[in-house]
């Protein structure tokens, strides 16, 4: 099984590009069997179980590193994870601390392979649009996990 996950809020703009990866694959019909799609939204324990049995997982979320807007940085899941620093709620129990958790608490269970997309941000203003690069590298992304789920389904016959 691969799981896809879309992380970021559509309320801000390019933050929202995650869920819009999501729903341009589900559009496109790829998820069914051996596919699952998620959007997490925000939600980092989400990821963390959408994640638990798989044998991939595949995390898309919006990045702003001050490169130019649109900009896709495809990075092992292992390089970006991270301990969880308790705080007063788990509102910033992301993704990152969940792939770090995920090993942790479910071992071999989680899967060991993880690809992380990132898409450069040029907006995260209220708002529900995305930026024309953004959404353009949205749509290139979508592309490349339809690749990469090609290369790595374990349901074909």
């Amino acid at each position: 099984m691969i799981a896809i996950v879309g992380c970021g809020n559509l309320n801000r703009q390019d933050d929202g590009v995650g869920p819009e990866v999501i729903r341009t694959l589900r559009a496109g019909g790829l998820e069914g069997p051996g596919v699952k799609l998620l959007d997490a939204g925000t939600d980092g324990m989400a990821v963390m179980f959408a994640a638990r049995g798989c044998t991939s997982l595949v995390l898309v979320d919006a990045a702003r590193t001050g490169v130019e807007a649109g900009a896709v940085y495809e990075v092992p899941g292992r390089e970006l994870e991270r301990p969880y620093t308790p705080g007063l709620n788990l509102h910033d129990f992301r993704w990152d601390a969940a792939l770090h958790a995920g090993r942790r608490i479910f071992g071999a269970a989680f899967p060991q392979d993880v690809t992380v997309f990132l898409i450069e941000a040029e907006h995260l203003d209220f708002g529900t649009d995305l930026s024309p690069s953004v959404a353009a590298a949205a749509l290139s992304v979508a592309s490349r996990i339809e690749r990469i789920v090609a290369e790595r389904r374990t349901d074909r016959p």
